[in-house]
């Protein structure tokens, strides 16, 4: 018994390994290759009970990190996952035909769609197609996004375990299949057009990783970033701050009586982002967190000032992270847990894009990269560059910080535009459309990453055409193979 437990945690494992921070995607692969060929010949019960073990050893290690943010939260994501790994099983037929092979990469496509949009908006994290952006075939996603790339995956998967029972010809077709859909995606930035270039700052203010928000330390917070935004020694265009970095109290509580030093006041905050716009003649795109003046809710946002100071835009945070931002059921919730959010961040309504004295730019917030429509309505709506600013500041380890650098890449990959990433301890990074990471800095580090970036403009098919090619495809395939399972199972013996 404990065996065959074993046996179907192991390739878990193995799928573990190709996801960031680790990045050993052929150990993926081979993961992905024993859990396809345990499935052959396995009743329907039998083949979600091994899917299941496969998805615990995947997910479990692949969200430790929840384990500090919610010890509670943990194991009921771990449980989640694995279940969506167990209908994976569900949707394969055992036998080792042809629709068995085009069925399991489908099935993965499909139930990574689910599980990135269901329950509470989704939880796209840990996901195939951050393994898919380790591999050769990762500009594949520009066609039809993040689905196709982890069907791909799948797909490889499948290629593998024909290497192993030595149908090279099927692996072959597999290869082909591969190097076309990312010829095909590299081919398609030509959709996008280079309409010119901006000379940027990325600021990263440094200090300790895995503290928690705490009032008292809301301006030394924003202090260093100050700090750092001064030693900007050269002509920029643009610069960008990470995400609540900006946190001033509100009026009742600008001199708690156990602070050292008066907290940080809006009007001290305005003025001084403004003073720094002007002195470096540029675009200053800073994140905010205040409570509102309803008392009821708070707000995170980013603003955008001109090099003359002046405020011309700001877009409010759309996809919020439920139990962290809002809590869901809260009225329930709040009868087991006391350690809930006193107040719901306010979900914004307008499009993702910041109008600035450079050019409209794509906004996606911190969590928001990690979710493909996000971008795609930043780009879509006009956005010639993308902007993630973050704050990874209270998490352990770096699996989170990890994972977020391989979003910014897929998001740079799916829009074709470049990506800029800022953290006020890290990783803050420059990615280009291919989703090469240009640069990144290190855990807590104080750094000003200056680069030179291309503003775009045009659709990728991703952009343009959305989920709704890979869910069809997935669909379609799926009924294609359970229709040639079902008619062979009613013919006569």
């Amino acid at each position: 018994m404990i065996r065959r437990i074993l046996a179907s945690i192991g390739p878990g494992l193995l799928i573990t390994a190709g996801l960031p921070p680790w990045g050993w995607w052929p150990l993926s692969l081979i993961g992905l290759a024993i859990w396809y060929r345990r499935l052959t010949g396995q009743p329907t019960r039998t083949r979600f009970r091994i899917s299941v073990l496969v998805g615990l050893g995947w997910s479990a290690p692949a969200t430790i990190w929840m384990a500090d943010f919610s010890l509670a939260g943990w194991p009921a994501a771990v449980l989640v996952f694995s279940l969506c790994a167990g209908a994976v099983g569900v949707l394969t037929p055992p036998e080792r035909r042809w629709a068995q092979r085009i069925a399991f990469p489908a099935a993965l496509m499909l139930i990574e769609m689910v599980r990135w949009n269901y329950p509470f908006g989704g939880t796209p994290i840990a996901s195939y197609a951050m393994i898919g952006m380790s591999t050769p075939w990762a500009e594949a996603a520009r066609l039809f996004g993040s689905p196709l790339l982890a069907g791909l995956v799948g797909l490889a998967g499948v290629g593998v375990a024909d290497l192993r029972e030595r149908q090279a010809r099927r692996a072959a077709g597999i290869a082909a299949v591969l190097l076309v859909a990312s010829l095909s995606g590299q081919a398609s930035l030509a959709t996008t057009t280079v309409v010119g270039t901006l000379d940027v700052a990325v600021v990263q203010g440094g200090g300790p990783q895995n503290t928690r928000a705490k009032i008292c330390e809301n301006r030394n917070v924003f202090e260093r970033h100050m700090a750092a935004s001064q030693t900007i020694d050269r002509p920029v265009d643009l610069v960008l701050w990470p995400e609540d970095v900006v946190h001033p109290a509100a009026g009742s509580l600008l001199e708690p009586a156990n602070c050292k030093q008066e907290l940080l006041s809006f009007d001290e905050a305005t003025s001084r982002l403004t003073e720094l716009a002007q002195n470096l003649d540029a675009v200053v795109v800073s994140g905010w967190f205040r409570r509102n003046d309803d008392d009821l809710s708070n707000s995170n946002y980013s603003i955008a000032q001109s090099p003359d100071g002046t405020i011309t835009d700001r877009y409010e945070k759309v996809r919020l992270v439920p139990f962290g931002e809002y809590v869901p059921l809260r009225s329930l919730i709040e009868k087991f847990s006391n350690l809930l959010p006193a107040r719901d961040v306010r979900p914004g309504t307008t499009p993702a894009v910041l109008d600035t004295a450079v050019g409209p730019l794509g906004v996606a917030i911190s969590w928001e990269v990690f979710f493909d429509h996000r971008a795609r309505d930043a780009i879509g709506n006009g956005g010639q560059l993308l902007l993630n600013p973050t704050n990874g500041s209270s998490y352990w380890l770096t699996v989170v910080q990890t994972q977020q650098i391989a979003s910014s890449r897929l998001r740079a990959v799916e829009t074709g535009r470049w990506v800029l990433q800022a953290a006020p301890t890290g990783f803050s990074a420059v990615i280009e459309p291919d989703g090469t990471v240009r640069q990144r800095t290190a855990v807590s580090e104080t750094a000003v990453l200056y680069d030179t970036v291309e503003l775009r403009t045009g659709r990728t098919p991703a952009v343009a055409l959305g989920a709704w090619p890979a869910l069809t495809l997935a669909l379609i395939v799926l009924a294609v193979a359970w229709r040639h399972r079902l008619r062979r199972t009613q013919l006569p013996a």
